[in-house]
């Protein structure tokens, strides 16, 4: 693609979501990498309500491994995989009480190396809480960035964000990833996209083709 086509997409996605940001409510690094384990295959929206209550009661790593897992798990129940990502809590809590004293490491190897903790969460972290400029792909910035053809339809998640890191400026990572999301979430859909408003239709493939089928539909009938 374009370096100026590339140009035309983060400028107007970014006129659309100027104020695009994290939506897991969190108040230091720790709190966000619990609710970004949290968060997997789970809203925001969910994953906000639960920590609202989970983190007055837990504030630090050691309060989270205090308590009986079955106590963890009720706590988190409304979220989905809860007594996985309960497990993952406590046994990541051990680990950062052992290893880094009771603090979150802001190394993203070794942040990957905790339990629950993948690629996506950890590039969340570096980037929201330390500052590290990072692209994380989640769910919704892959549909995005294929449906636009900044990555292949066939790329896997690790295809997507480096493409995505070669495409846009490093000073853009971080804010590109939470306008891709914001456009995700809030206008292009999976399953109901709004192609037919959407300013980028003309470098879309998949709004292109959606609108081409609407239009046969139309005619058909």
């Amino acid at each position: 693609m374009k370096i100026s086509d590339v140009r035309h997409i983060l400028d107007t996605i970014g006129e659309m979501f100027p104020d695009a940001d994290c939506e897991l409510n969190h108040s230091n690094a720790f709190e966000l990498t619990i609710a970004v384990l949290l968060s997997a295959q789970c809203t925001d929206a969910t994953v906000n309500k639960v920590t609202a209550d989970l983190f007055q009661k837990y504030k630090t790593p050691l309060d989270y491994v205090s308590v009986p897992l079955e106590e963890l798990e009720q706590d988190i129940r409304r979220i989905g995989l809860y007594r996985n990502k309960a497990k993952h809590i406590q046994n990541l809590c051990s680990i950062l009480i052992d290893q880094y004293g009771g603090e979150v490491p802001q190394a993203h190897d070794q942040l990957v190396t905790l339990p629950g903790v993948g690629r996506k969460t950890a590039n969340v972290v570096v980037s929201n809480a330390f500052g590290v400029p990072a692209i994380a792909v989640d769910t919704h910035v892959e549909r995005v960035s294929k449906r636009l053809g900044l990555a292949g339809w066939k790329d896997s998640v690790l295809e997507v964000e480096k493409k995505l890191m070669k495409a846009v400026p490093k000073n853009e990572w971080t804010l590109t990833h939470h306008r891709l999301i914001f456009f995700g979430r809030y206008h292009c859909k999976a399953q109901n996209p709004k192609c037919q408003v959407c300013p980028l239709l003309d470098v879309c493939r998949e709004g292109k083709k959606r609108m081409k089928t609407s239009t046969v539909s139309k005619a058909k009938k």
